[in-house]
């Protein structure tokens, strides 16, 4: 019979499916090695285990998405002590690992040793509020919707230019709703030519389409430099038929899905400060929400600003200091948070256009001062929510003692 250890480090290895479980002792030595199906039964056995080996289990995970949700959940019930460690730290210590192949086995075990001999290092994991989670579920699909519509008018442009180039340059169908409704009924140049530009004026405008005239002008004026058709056009027609009504339906869950952001995000007693800074709409709040949760991880608006990946690190050696570059290890959709709302807010006046034209001012390219406005953002977003403040364009005064 085994010893009872007085502290375990259990390395899990999740994925969707199963997980796999390494137990090590404050030896480095492995208890046990073991596979887990993601089931509520089998990981309450796996912590049952744990606990007979040890007085105290630590438990380290890589994974801190939807695939160890119900880990997580389990492990954080039963008030357990987990900690996050990212993926890049297990890939880069495998090496210092005798052997060079690549298990679920061997990462969870680099990952339990990672816990052992880095106690501080790592970030404790929770589950986060009922809010937060709901919101992370409708920004993730969300960016799934706005991936689909990205594909489809690249799917749909690319038929257009072997039906019609000129047709396909004449408008911007990912931002003009018009052109594509156009598109359910008309695609060939011969099709255009032969209702003309007064009845597809008038085809338009029972379907409500802004500015039909001008949408029709320019679609029968480009299906009137192409006189011949083109291989393919009948089938490549039926397709972009397709594409078109796909692209319209997608558009309106597209809606759906911001207007119910909208509103989940809104019962969050921080919205309001939050959309209170000008860039900062509701479905960047979401994403931010999503993102940051109570902000309970974060020692300052330094590190906000690391996490965004907006606060640079150093590069010095020897003799070379004072050398900063771009981070490597950050959240890419946190910065684009900020990226987009620094963006938004400087082309309005105020005090975010003021501090980016001066930025330009001193030599900054355009991509340059969007950024430091954007670090400046971090560190006032971070102060109106510590205060519980709304966004003035003048600073608050501060009254002498």
């Amino acid at each position: 019979m085994s010893t009872r250890q007085a502290r375990v480090w259990v390395g899990i290895d999740a994925g969707k499916g199963h997980h796999w479980a390494v137990a090590v002792d404050s030896d480095g030595e492995t208890l046990f090695s073991t596979k887990v199906i993601n089931d509520e039964a089998q990981i309450l056995t796996l912590i049952e285990t744990a606990r007979e080996r040890a007085g105290e289990v630590r438990w380290a995970v890589d994974i801190s998405g939807r695939a160890s949700t119900l880990l997580l959940a389990l492990l954080v019930a039963h008030g357990q002590q987990v900690v996050y460690v990212p993926g890049r730290t297990v890939n880069r210590m495998s090496g210092a690992y005798r052997g060079e192949g690549k298990t679920d086995a061997r990462d969870a075990r680099v990952i339990a040793d990672q816990a052992r001999m880095r106690p501080k290092g790592f970030a404790s994991l929770d589950t986060p509020p009922e809010m937060v989670t709901t919101l992370r579920v409708l920004t993730n699909y969300r960016a799934d919707l706005i991936a689909d519509r990205v594909r489809l008018i690249n799917r749909l442009r690319d038929l257009l230019v072997g039906i019609c180039p000129a047709l396909e340059r004449a408008f911007d169908y990912s931002a003009a709703k018009g052109p594509v409704v156009m598109l359910t009924e008309y695609q060939t140049p011969a099709a255009l030519r032969r209702i003309g530009v007064k009845r597809l004026t008038t085809w338009l405008e029972r379907r409500k389409v802004r500015g039909a005239d001008t949408v029709a002008a320019k679609a029968v004026e480009a299906a009137q430099s192409q006189q011949i058709a083109l291989p393919g056009e009948k089938r490549a027609a039926k397709l972009v038929c397709d594409l078109a009504h796909q692209l319209l339906a997608l558009d309106e869950r597209i809606k759906d899905s911001d207007r119910e952001i909208r509103e989940t995000f809104r019962t969050d007693e921080r919205a309001e400060i939050i959309e209170s800074m000008p860039g900062m709409g509701p479905i960047l709040g979401a994403e931010f929400v999503a993102i940051v949760g109570d902000l309970s991880g974060y020692r300052d608006a330094g590190s906000l600003a690391s996490h965004a990946g907006l606060a640079p690190v150093a590069r010095d050696s020897g003799r070379r200091t004072g050398n900063y570059h771009r981070p490597k290890r950050y959240n890419r959709r946190l910065r684009h948070v900020f990226y987009l709302a620094a963006q938004t807010a400087m082309m309005r006046p105020g005090p975010s256009r003021d501090y980016y034209l001066r930025k330009r001012s001193e030599g900054l390219l355009h991509t340059q001062a969007l950024l430091s406005l954007a670090r400046r953002r971090v560190d006032v977003l971070w102060a109106m929510l510590r205060d519980k403040r709304l966004f003035t364009p003048a600073p608050p005064v501060t009254q002498a003692a």
